[in-house]
């Protein structure tokens, strides 16, 4: 049976390395869905809170994460990424120093 576009996207997430960061569009891309960033930013925005995906590895194109600076999840991703030796500046990430490029 094909996976589901859910499915897709949960397996590209799942082998993003540790430390490396990829766009919604890349991810979107990779599962082969083309253009629907968005339909991704959705996907992850409904995952149980018991799930083990590593979304906080998920910003946008340009390095910078989706949600708002003074937001808790805002600060929960910063922390994950800083664990992970990702250096975040003024809420951006340098995509071309940790972008995962398969």
């Amino acid at each position: 049976m094909e996976p589901t576009r859910e499915q897709k996207i949960w397996q590209v997430i799942s082998a993003i390395p540790h430390g490396k960061v990829v766009s919604y569009g890349q991810v979107s891309d990779m599962a082969g869905l083309g253009r629907q960033a968005r339909f991704v930013g959705r996907v992850l925005g409904m995952l149980p809170e018991d799930h083990t995906l590593p979304w906080f590895r998920v910003i946008r194109s340009n390095g910078q994460i989706a949600f708002p600076k003074d937001s808790s999840t805002f600060k929960r991703q910063v922390d994950l990424l800083s664990e992970e030796g990702v250096e975040v500046v003024n809420g951006r990430v340098s995509m071309a120093r940790f972008g995962w490029q398969p």
